[in-house]
């Protein structure tokens, strides 16, 4: 008898909860203008990442999942500005439709699955700005309470994000379990 796992039972709760219950515009623009500060926060700690994003300014980029929609645009400065525009020069749309799903490639380290529309060069840089932009969380941390407690806060964050990358990595879906038993 196959039995059901919770991580399936709350996919589809949430997804439920957010096709029934969808926030109010008021939040989902406060929610989105803090993404795009907290984007250009994580640029303005990269310089090369600044200068590739400078070459593309004027760009009209649109981020997409499920309903949501974002349209970004690299400003002469190298950061991003969040553009309403009718348009697009790349479109980006994430295919999987889960948030766990898209949680649990991100948790073991992969890309979600995204569908490209559009200019190819633009295209190649954002691909740059993900394999190689990361957040220092530490030297951030390190601005608030000090160097030594904020090391020691980051070498137990790393430790727990390794335990739930293995986790994620050892896990199987029903799906593959099947497959595997048949053959």
């Amino acid at each position: 008898m196959a039995t059901q796992s919770p991580f399936s039972l709350a996919a589809q709760a949430l997804q439920h909860l957010g096709a029934s219950l969808p926030p109010p515009t008021w939040v989902q623009d406060e929610t989105i203008n803090r993404v795009v500060l907290f984007l250009n926060h994580v640029l303005m700690q990269e310089p090369e990442a600044m200068r590739r994003l400078a070459r593309q300014k004027g760009q009209r980029i649109q981020l997409q999942w499920q309903k949501f929609s974002l349209q970004l645009s690299p400003t002469p400065a190298g950061l991003l500005e969040r553009m309403p525009v009718e348009g697009f020069d790349l479109r980006l749309t994430v295919t999987d439709e889960s948030p766990l799903a898209i949680a649990n490639a991100l948790m073991r380290g992969d890309k979600p699955s995204v569908r490209i529309e559009g200019d190819v060069q633009l295209a190649a840089e954002i691909n740059w700005l993900m394999d190689h932009v990361r957040w220092d969380v530490e030297e951030d941390l390190a601005r608030l309470i000090g160097d030594a407690p904020a090391h020691t806060l980051a070498q137990w964050a790393r430790s727990a994000l390794t335990a739930i990358r293995q986790f994620a990595t050892q896990r199987r879906t029903p799906a593959e379990s099947n497959s595997k038993a048949a053959a």
